[in-house]
């Protein structure tokens, strides 16, 4: 299921992250790791594990220097939910990114959004447009031909499939 359409469903959605992020402190606990975005044109991954969920990150991207990111990862404490967060704590990257995909192993995505400007220093989040990525049950990612090449954020919350009593 993707992120719900219209405005009131993404107030939703965007109230609801951050406390569901909040929630990701499972036995394992949430978990933060840097990693460098590298310019190039070279497509790399960045992949992080938490128990049998997994959030992989793959890119590439051209101009500038190195810049470093962040990826969080986490699982609710009713284990019901996989988190996933991947951005630039800056704010904005400098980077021109000629695709993109976030993807997830072990839950089906419930709300995926992406963004060309992390929030920072009193500023808001800035999304793409709904036409510059698409969000499938396992990925978040650039939509060919419609992605204007601008990255700073990627936020996944992901169902876990869950044994009923």
């Amino acid at each position: 299921m993707a992120a719900p359409s219209g405005a009131s469903g993404r107030r939703l959605w965007v109230g609801l992250v951050p406390v569901l992020l909040l929630l990701a402190a499972a036995e394992e606990g949430p978990t933060t790791a840097e990693f460098d975005v590298r310019p190039g044109g070279m497509v790399h991954s960045f992949s992080r594990s938490l128990g049998d969920y997994t959030c992989t990150f793959t890119y590439a991207s051209q101009g500038g220097t190195n810049e470093q990111w962040q990826m969080s990862i986490g699982v609710s404490e009713d284990s019901k939910l996989f988190s996933c967060s991947v951005w630039r704590p800056q704010g904005k990257s400098y980077l021109f990114f000629t695709q993109f995909k976030a993807e997830v192993k072990g839950a089906k995505i419930e709300y995926g959004m992406a963004y060309s400007q992390a929030a920072t220093g009193g500023q808001s989040d800035v999304p793409l447009k709904e036409e510059e990525f698409e969000i499938t049950e396992t990925t978040v990612a650039h939509r060919e031909g419609k992605f204007r090449s601008e990255l700073s954020k990627l936020v996944i919350v992901a169902k876990t499939p869950h044994d009923e009593l």
